[in-house]
């Protein structure tokens, strides 16, 4: 968005002196009205914060009161400190006794967690800022306790509303995203992934989480539509790894590179044009897909399903003839995945690694060295391609493009991957043009010759910087 690109280079300019949104206004990129309601609804929901606080407070002063006036006990039963532990427990309570016991005596209680009763004015305070980030093309929202608004907007992060967060207005606007069963489960765990509906708008893939300086969260937007191919700047000869009916097609890259929804549109390129049952496993769910010549069930983890392990258990006895697998996360997903590859179905699924080549390595170290042979042997047959991707930065500032590497598991391939001899993928992919492989370096020169990003993008995402030196 070159008016992005513009309003920060200004702000550059300032030392950041003045705000984002005020620079949007003085161009003209947004209306003042925008501006001014998103820092209404800041200032509202930032006084009704402190009115819970104060009562909350007025509270915990009449429940001292009370107890002051209860028998001391403390003579006769031993004091007990909980030391804080690093696994999320409530903690390990020890022993004191003399001068430490009468310390603690002294000392008040541990608060229990508090989460606010979630009003219907919060949730429309966080609504509009919802609808706010999409209008301003934002792809994440960040409520930060401590912070101001943040915006992520073509990979940057900008700072949206001029005041920041204070914890109570954050764990507000956090709290009341979550149903009852959510706000239960973030309580006892103190993180939370979940699905966030906005009618007529889209989804947001939400995740909250208690940190050192309050509740924060993020929030990342998902249209309503499901993008072709073409729409997200894709190769359209992707589209025949759709044409499997069985073995393994993973979609792999960094965190936050558009894995799921590149998997989304070849899902949607299936429903569209196969008459089978298609089931996906994720956690959570994000693209909605309704059936269109395929049948889709969706299964979300811990809602639907307890485990991703429990479902693909389960799913090799609900005839589906496509699976889907939100992320192979563990080694019992994968072994499942595999094993649901080889006996007929086809399963699309996403991994966290940043290259083609690696993916193998990394489905193969994730079981112990007794196994590694026999896994190595499934792969070689189940394993159909791996589609890397990465976004980089266009020239012009104006948005994200894809930059692919691509590995089509051919006879030679599969015997590399058997014979453990991986280190020669690379010379394979350099070589294997006609049978559609290509490496990330290769896809990023392209992208410098033909304009569309700097070779300073490219060396910031390459494996050999050398070709990309000026």
């Amino acid at each position: 968005m070159e008016q992005l690109a513009e309003a920060t280079r200004e702000q550059g300019s300032l030392g950041e002196r003045k705000n984002i949104g005020d620079i949007f206004v003085e161009k003209g990129f947004i209306t003042s009205e925008d501006l001014t309601q998103l820092i209404q609804l800041q200032k509202k929901i930032v006084a009704r914060a402190h009115e819970k606080e104060a009562e909350r407070r007025r509270a915990l002063q009449t429940a001292q009161a009370e107890q002051d006036e209860t028998p001391d006990t403390s003579a006769k039963l031993p004091a007990r400190r909980v030391l804080a532990t690093d696994n999320g427990d409530a903690g390990l309570p020890v022993q004191l006794s003399g001068p430490a016991a009468a310390a603690v005596s002294a000392s008040p209680a541990a608060p229990e967690v508090h989460l606010p009763e979630p009003l219907s004015e919060k949730a429309d305070a966080l609504d509009a800022i919802l609808r706010q980030a999409v209008k301003a093309n934002a792809s994440d929202i960040h409520i930060h306790a401590g912070s101001p608004l943040l915006f992520r907007i073509h990979g940057d992060l900008i700072q949206y509303a001029p005041e920041p967060l204070d914890p109570a207005t954050s764990e507000s606007l956090v709290v009341s995203s979550l149903t009852p069963e959510e706000r239960e489960f973030f309580a006892k765990h103190g993180e939370l992934d979940f699905c966030y509906t906005l009618p007529e708008l889209g989804r947001f893939r939400a995740n909250v989480y208690r940190q050192l300086r309050g509740t924060d969260g993020v929030f990342r937007f998902i249209p309503s539509a499901l993008p072709s191919l073409e729409e997200l700047g894709l190769q359209t000869s992707l589209a025949r790894f759709t044409n499997y009916h069985q073995g393994m097609v993973l979609v792999t890259g960094p965190a936050s590179c558009g894995k799921s929804t590149t998997m989304a549109a070849l899902v949607d390129l299936i429903n569209e044009e196969r008459a089978e049952h298609i089931l996906t496993i994720e956690d959570p769910i994000e693209h909605l897909h309704t059936s269109k010549r395929c049948l889709v069930n969706q299964r979300n983890v811990h809602r639907h399903t307890q485990s991703f392990g429990r479902a693909l258990r389960a799913a090799l006895r609900e005839d589906p003839d496509v699976i889907v697998i939100g992320e192979l996360r563990d080694r019992e997903t994968i072994s499942l995945a595999l094993t649901a590859a080889e006996t007929g179905h086809l399963v699309l699924a996403t991994l966290h690694t940043d290259s083609a080549i690696r993916t193998v390595d990394r489905l193969v170290g994730a079981f112990p060295p007794n196994q590694q042979n026999q896994v190595r042997a499934m792969i070689s047959e189940s394993l159909r391609a791996v589609i890397s991707q990465r976004l980089v930065r266009a020239a012009d500032g104006a948005g994200l493009l894809p930059a692919l590497e691509i590995l089509v598991v051919t006879k030679a391939v599969g015997k590399m991957i058997r014979d453990s001899k991986t280190f020669q993928l690379p010379s394979m992919l350099q070589t294997g043009v006609e049978q559609g492989m290509r490496l990330l370096d290769n896809s990023l020169a392209e992208l410098v010759q033909s304009g569309q990003i700097t070779k300073a993008e490219a060396r910031r995402n390459c494996v050999d910087s050398k070709r990309f030196q000026d």
